[in-house]
């Protein structure tokens, strides 16, 4: 092999010189060990560092019949409105949220997670700020951060760019799973209050607010008693422990992680054929910064509908005598619920799909 340089080439290329470092990398590694040891669950095999986390299966004899339930997610654009007021402290439990409420409205148990973080360049303290957020949301949902990796792509996106995604595991056993196979006329939709916009239709309220309106992330917004940024960045409320509880405590045939596609679509998914949920808006007056973008985008009840929340997180489909039992086990835990709608054979006004609000809000 011939050591001669080739000719304009001038000094060797670096790893450094692409815009990546490895020691910026192992300095985020360092930083974040302090929250992922607190996200643990004695079935955690090993630490933070190996090329794969470990979960000590055998946990799963005392099933009969254990299903593993999987799920991934991410946050959306609110990332973007994260880097913009540089607060990364709280992401991470949003995308903990999105993961660990889908595997719970099968009855699944959530055992442990698993972050993926892609940014422009690594900032070692802010990144140990977002994994701070994930380890504390594990720890609301009652699984382990078993671990994670953090990819630098400059090029790829800005140097205070990133977006994060995550993988969870949970456990069912087959004859608890729940779904739409349990679900009878005569029983009753439960709602559980929302903490906010939580991680969906942020393209929505960009696009209304920022974009079209003008408003700034720091105005304050007297409706929501702080600024916009605070309102838009407010954390995702985790329910997995909470649906867990109402599992051990009564009689549950199905939930509803109420994300993309609003109320309505996501209840629908659990709702078999033959059957209809009608959801009485009457019974809840939505948060102010629903009625916020509905003001200031002109948009109607429907269309917004689509699209965001509206106050509703999460919902139980449960026959009538659980009803009170549901709503004590979830006051005892702080989640604000209420009964919001009832299942209902299919026919006449209500033989258009498996999900309809009707009626107007509460004021």
């Amino acid at each position: 092999m011939s050591d001669q340089t080739t000719p304009g080439a001038g000094a060797g290329a670096t790893y450094a010189a692409a815009g990546v470092s490895i020691e910026n990398g192992d300095l985020a590694v360092e930083l974040m060990k302090q929250w992922v040891s607190k996200a643990t669950r004695p079935e955690v095999v090993g630490g933070l560092g190996g090329f794969a986390g470990l979960f000590d299966a055998s946990a799963l004899k005392r099933y009969e019949r254990p299903l593993l339930a999987s799920a991934t997610d991410g946050v959306g654009t609110k990332v973007a409105l994260a880097a913009a007021m540089d607060k990364h402290d709280t992401i991470g439990h949003d995308l903990v949220g999105m993961v660990v409420d889908d595997l719970v409205v099968c009855g699944a148990e959530p055992l442990f997670m698993t972050d993926y973080i892609c940014v422009g360049k690594v900032h070692p303290e802010r990144v140990a700020q977002i994994v701070k957020g994930i380890a504390e949301g594990c720890v609301l949902a009652g699984c382990a951060l078993v671990g994670g990796e953090t990819a630098e792509h400059p090029g790829l996106l800005g140097p205070d760019e990133y977006d994060v995604a995550g993988a969870g595991t949970g456990v069912v056993e087959a004859d608890a799973l729940l779904g739409a196979d349990r679900v009878r006329a005569g029983d009753v939709v439960i709602a559980m209050a929302a903490s906010g916009l939580h991680s969906n239709g942020y393209s929505l309220v960009r696009h209304v607010l920022l974009n079209e309106a003008g408003w700034k992330l720091d105005r304050r917004v007297e409706e929501f008693g702080r600024t916009l940024g605070e309102e838009l960045l407010e954390p995702t409320r985790i329910y997995s422990l909470d649906c867990l509880a109402l599992i051990r405590a009564t009689e549950i045939h199905a939930f509803s992680h109420v994300t993309g596609g609003g109320l309505a679509a996501n209840l629908a998914r659990v709702i078999p054929e033959g059957l209809h949920a009608r959801l009485d808006r009457g019974t809840w007056t939505p948060l102010p910064v629903f009625r916020t973008v509905a003001q200031v985008g002109r948009m109607e009840t429907l269309e917004i509908e689509k699209t965001l929340n509206m106050g509703i997180g999460m919902v139980a489909v449960v026959p009538a005598e659980s009803v009170d039992t549901v709503l004590a086990v979830l006051a005892d835990r702080d989640v604000e619920a209420w009964p919001l709608g009832d299942i209902v054979e299919r026919g006449g006004e209500w033989s258009d799909g498996g999900a309809a609000l009707y009626g107007a809000y509460a004021e």
